[in-house]
């Protein structure tokens, strides 16, 4: 092996997140020390300039590199958007549907994996059952009241029959909100509101990007560039989830612009949900992104999803199932984190059913590493490019472009 790397820059765009990025400086430390311990090398951290960086320094393979890990923070735009109120929730389960369900974007998602496609189907039927089950005891309480008062009433039941009917109306109302509390209340455990937020962020605007997270992207980009601009060795961006999406349209935008120097940035997309937005009416923007992003040779694409993540649209060529692919496409290179061959029988057994974790798996440690190590490529000698020179695309890949709507912005 010959080192190439001995100072890099890595950019990280989390998903839809309202956390505080110190949460994956953390996961960082403690799967990094567990991935070390496993696979023989050395690794270490300290604080970074400011909250949102830190700095690793490992030992692999004889080789001492350093790295930079920097969170691109768009949390308070997640966060924002989650602070809808219980009826506004509702409402956006209304527009969301509609959304997915008009455009027939839904139907032609299910034709790639169901995975998240349930994922997208079940915060609507939660919070709806949550809704029924509210309604319904509400009802209970009032037909009760109304049977009690009029049993308590000495007189002509219909002198009281207004107010029999409001205290009872008003009761029954007041249960059910409050048991519509109770459950927005548990969502830190099944996640309803979280998920019907996520998705419809991006619903509301029909997979067209708002106009504050345009200019978030246009930081990301600045944040980028100067990073190309120092003296590293490697600028590695990583987008997460949503995160993923997010890098792709920064990164075009970029190579558009002529910022983007050859060899030296590189792309690592993680767990990619990108048909949900690709396949919208209005996501015209990311198309086009995305038609660039797939017939550029100036960044090193890689993409690692695995079918035992249910969160993201395993194996799935983004650039090729929305459609728009190019005529000679570069990239992505596709490849499969295996989560059956990589984790031991007892940690899949541990994450079994537990799919927003297994959605972060990919930050991990792996029991088994094949040749997605998320440490090696962060920290390790070696540029994504070589590292993955000569490596075949997974044989079970999706390619055949099934999205209803191609246009690309101009």
């Amino acid at each position: 092996m010959t080192q190439t790397v001995r100072r890099r820059k890595v950019l990280y765009v989390p998903g839809y997140d309202p956390f505080h990025p110190r949460r994956y400086r953390e996961l960082y430390r403690s799967e990094g020390a567990k991935q070390a311990a496993i696979s023989g090398y050395a690794i270490s951290q300290e604080k970074g300039d400011g909250l949102c960086a830190w700095r690793v320094r490992s030992e692999m393979d004889g080789a001492v590199t350093e790295a930079e890990i920097e969170v691109l923070v768009w949390s308070d735009i997640v966060a924002e958007s989650m602070e809808a109120t219980i009826p506004a929730t509702y409402a956006q389960l209304v527009r969301t549907a509609w959304a997915y369900i008009g455009s027939g974007a839904l139907f032609r998602l299910m034709r790639l994996r169901q995975g998240p496609v349930l994922a997208a189907l079940y915060p609507i039927a939660v919070l709806l059952g949550q809704l029924l089950v509210a309604a319904g005891i509400g009802a209970l309480v009032i037909c009760a009241l109304v049977q009690a008062l009029t049993w308590a009433v000495a007189g002509p039941i219909w002198d009281f029959a207004v107010t029999i009917g409001v205290v009872s109306g008003l009761a029954g109302l007041g249960v059910a909100w409050a048991l519509l509390r109770w459950f927005k209340r548990l969502d830190g455990r099944i996640f309803a509101y979280y998920l019907m937020h996520d998705f419809a962020f991006t619903a509301r605007w029909d997979g067209a990007y708002p106009p504050r997270l345009e200019a978030r992207l246009a930081e990301f980009g600045d944040r980028i560039a100067a990073a190309l601009a120092s003296e590293v060795d490697e600028v590695l961006v990583v987008g997460h989830s949503s995160g993923a999406h997010l890098a792709i349209s920064v990164l075009a935008d970029m190579i558009r612009a002529g910022r983007v120097p050859a060899g030296k940035c590189a792309f690592l997309s993680l767990g990619h949900v990108v048909p949900m937005v690709s396949f919208l009416p209005q996501a015209n923007r990311l198309r086009a992104d995305l038609h660039v992003m797939g017939g550029q040779d100036r960044i090193a694409w890689l993409d690692v999803t695995a079918p035992g993540d249910g969160c993201a649209f395993a194996l799935c060529d983004p650039v090729a199932v929305s459609g728009v692919a190019p005529e000679t496409q570069t990239g992505p290179l596709v490849i499969s984190a295996a989560f059956t061959q990589t984790l031991s029988l007892a940690a899949q057994a541990a994450l079994k059913r537990r799919y927003f974790r297994l959605h972060f798996q990919y930050l991990c440690a792996f029991d088994r590493p094949g040749d997605y190590d998320y440490f090696r490529i962060t920290a390790g000698p070696l540029t994504l490019g070589q590292r993955f020179a000569g490596r075949a695309p997974s044989p079970s890949r999706l390619t055949a472009p099934v999205n209803g709507f191609t246009a690309m912005a101009a």
